[in-house]
């Protein structure tokens, strides 16, 4: 019996052999469609494969969002950071480029300067309680600034220099106002002599220059152009102070007065340039200064007595 049951087993096995290889044999053929068996399994791996690739894809996309997301968020993070760069970048050329063009102006239409000295400087101080009295510059008597020298921007005067330090100076600007702070202007008349007076007024209420002691007989209307005279020779002459926009006659009929809006933008001062003249022709200017001066006094005097 045993014998038996052992070659039982010979044959079943045998038997087992011979079908697998049929069914390889069977498989292995160019067929034009799978046996029942075969689609059986197959549609049955499909529909477990479908049941678990469905998560395996969504679990998977919504990971590759999640990495495109953070590499996205990490470029804009780069992207951030080079136009914070730009930015930078663009405002500092900006600036560079306006303080050149700045600077650059300042120099050109002024043929009078090519007899002085100038110091270029920058304002570091100003009191917003003092905005149209004072500035603050970073020049001083060790960089040739004294006092009284005159102070202009590229579009005109703006002041004179009032005390120094070593290494910066305080600039009382003309729309200060103080009768102590005075130049002596000039306006061209045509087929005249330039009518003379004085810039030592300032009217807060419409932001305008006044020049004052201008002889009734020189003919001022608006729209002439006022500059320094060069009398006095602390100011060069012809540098531009502004334009006349209204004139009237003093209350003896002797003297006018012009209103006359500065050249130069008082309330945005950045770049600034100190101007001394040469000393060697101070002597015969100073003395044509004191006789106007006198000149001046004896009129007042006049009017005083026939008050």
């Amino acid at each position: 019996m045993p014998h038996f049951f052992s070659n039982k087993r010979l044959i079943l096995l045998m038997v087992g052999i011979i079908v697998l290889v049929i069914l390889v044999g069977l498989t292995m053929r160019e067929r034009e469609q799978a046996t029942i068996p075969e689609q059986i399994v197959q549609d049955s791996v499909g529909a477990v494969q479908s049941v678990f690739q469905r998560p395996a894809y969504f679990v998977r996309g919504i990971y590759d969002d999640f990495i495109h997301i953070l590499n996205v968020h990490e470029e804009n993070e780069r992207l951030k950071e080079h136009l914070n760069d730009y930015a930078m970048l663009r405002s500092e050329l900006d600036g560079l480029r306006e303080e050149n063009e700045s600077l650059t102006s300042m120099y050109d239409g002024m043929e009078s300067l090519s007899s002085f000295t100038s110091i270029p400087a920058l304002v570091i101080e100003r009191q917003p309680d003092r905005w149209t009295e004072t500035i603050g510059i970073n020049r001083g008597t060790q960089h040739g600034v004294e006092a009284d020298m005159a102070v202009i921007t590229e579009e005109g005067l703006i002041g004179r220099v009032q005390y120094t330090s070593a290494f910066t100076s305080q600039i009382q600007l003309l729309s200060d106002g103080e009768q102590t702070n005075r130049v002596s202007a000039k306006v061209a008349v045509e087929d005249d002599e330039p009518a003379i007076g004085f810039i030592e007024g300032w009217d807060h209420e419409q932001d305008l220059l006044i020049m004052q002691k201008v002889d009734s007989e020189n003919e001022l209307e608006v729209g002439q152009f006022v500059s320094t005279s060069g009398l006095g020779g602390l100011f060069p002459a012809d540098l531009p102070i502004g334009e006349i926009v209204g004139v009237e006659i003093d209350e003896y009929g002797l003297t006018q007065n012009a209103y006359i809006q500065p050249s130069a933008d008082y309330y945005n001062i950045n770049h600034v340039m100190v101007i001394d003249r040469e000393q060697g022709n101070l002597e015969g200017i100073q003395e044509d200064f004191e006789n106007l001066q006198e000149e001046q006094e004896e009129e007042e005097e006049s009017e005083g007595s026939g008050e």
